[in-house]
């Protein structure tokens, strides 16, 4: 096998931590329109944003790492204002509007004012989710790929949770899980397995790929295909939508 169980193999794994920020978009320092007295003011309210947000979610990412067994049911009182500006900051700039036509840009102009705004909705239970803009992009077949684009302030509250939650489930996650985690991407676990491969003993290579025949496909009919189709991969663990092996324990 290529690893072990519940541990992640030091040379297999790619070099990213494996409990890296829930804020895997790289924030650039970019010059901001007004005042130099303005612009130093919002780069201390974001660096004070980000101190309070870090502790914040190190302490929850402690009592998960601390207490396996805890059952979190209040989390809530995590996402405030600090929390939800820095979600927003987080956000791509240049990004495609949803259905409110709401840009990055138009909505920074009074971010404070609209941050306390939506941190008062969210905070009595008022605020509700717009439906999706639905976009679709060329694929090289020909075929159309379907996309939902979330309006800005959706973006900002799933972002926020994002964070909150990860803090976490990173703690049960295993080192050579790369789907749809912060930081990780199918390019990194392609990188861990040519690694793996060309450095340990392998016997099996097992490649699976779930989408259009998963949905094409009667649950009886692919399970059956699972169960006679031919083996041609690489590792213990199973593989979801390319994006390598996925594989945790149940968060709480």
């Amino acid at each position: 096998m290529m690893h072990e169980p519940e541990k992640s193999h030091s040379v297999v794994v790619a070099g990213k931590p494996t409990n890296k920020a829930a804020w895997a978009v790289a924030e650039p320092v970019e010059p901001r329109t007004g005042t130099k007295g303005n612009a130093d003011q919002q780069s201390t309210r974001r660096t004070q944003d980000r101190a309070s947000v870090s502790q914040a979610l190190e302490r929850v990412r402690q009592a998960a790492r601390q207490r396996k067994k805890e059952r979190f049911t209040s989390l809530l009182h995590h996402i405030g204002p600090a929390m939800l500006r820095t979600a927003f900051y987080a956000i791509k700039r240049d990004a495609a509007p949803g259905v409110d036509g709401m840009t990055w840009g138009t909505y920074e102009q009074d971010l404070d004012r609209r941050i306390e705004d939506l941190y008062a909705r969210v905070k009595r239970g008022a605020y509700r989710a717009l439906p999706s803009r639905r976009s679709y992009i060329p694929k090289e077949d020909g075929s159309q790929r379907p996309l939902a684009v979330a309006g800005l302030e959706d973006k900002i509250v799933q972002r926020a949770v994002v964070a909150v939650l990860s803090a976490i489930y990173e703690e049960d996650f295993l080192g050579f899980s790369y789907g749809f985690r912060p930081g990780r991407s199918q390019h990194d676990a392609l990188d861990a397995l040519i690694v793996g491969i060309s450095s340990k003993k392998v016997n099996f290579i097992l490649d699976a790929i779930s989408g259009r025949s998963s949905r094409r496909s009667p649950r009886n009919g692919l399970s059956a295909s699972w169960s006679t189709g031919s083996a041609t991969s690489a590792s213990s663990g199973s593989f979801r939508n390319g994006c390598g092996p996925v594989s945790s324990k149940t968060g709480s």
